[in-house]
């Protein structure tokens, strides 16, 4: 069996793009990929990150917050940042890392209920094409 490679998805503070990054990528292919995902700063997990993934299946509510001070001394073999701040400050990590960007709109708005659900769903949807276009170079998708 091949070793899983080691994917830690970045962004401002690990409440929505990460959080969501992490669920799909292990979702998708997590028997291919060790997934972790962490902030320039912890804070807290959205609900509304948490209803989008739910929409698909995929729980992310056990999910917690993370700085990427806890991963510094992690050997990983993928850092995807998945928004510009996150990419302008992250860190240089050990290693051979190849880094990734992406840069994903801040669902965070102001609005209804709706419409801040609906800029979650937007951002989840751009993350999963990502994701599978990220796990096609590598290799065969799970078809769920």
């Amino acid at each position: 069996m091949t070793e899983k490679k080691r994917v830690l998805f970045l962004c401002t503070g690990n409440s929505a793009r990460s959080q969501m990054a992490e669920g799909l990528l292990r979702h998708l292919a997590g028997e291919r990929f060790e997934v972790l995902s962490a902030g320039v700063v912890s804070s807290f997990v959205r609900p509304q990150a948490i209803a989008a993934m739910n929409e698909l299946g995929i729980d992310i509510s056990h999910h917690r917050s993370k700085s990427w001070d806890e991963f510094l001394d992690t050997p990983l073999d993928y850092v995807i940042t998945v928004c510009d701040h996150a990419n302008q400050r992250c860190p240089v990590f050990p290693g051979r890392v190849q880094r990734i960007h992406w840069s994903v709109d801040d669902p965070v708005i102001s609005g209804s209920e709706e419409m801040q659900l609906e800029a979650f769903r937007r951002a989840r949807d751009e993350l999963q094409e990502r994701i599978r276009a990220f796990t096609q170079k590598i290799g065969p998708l799970n078809s769920d």
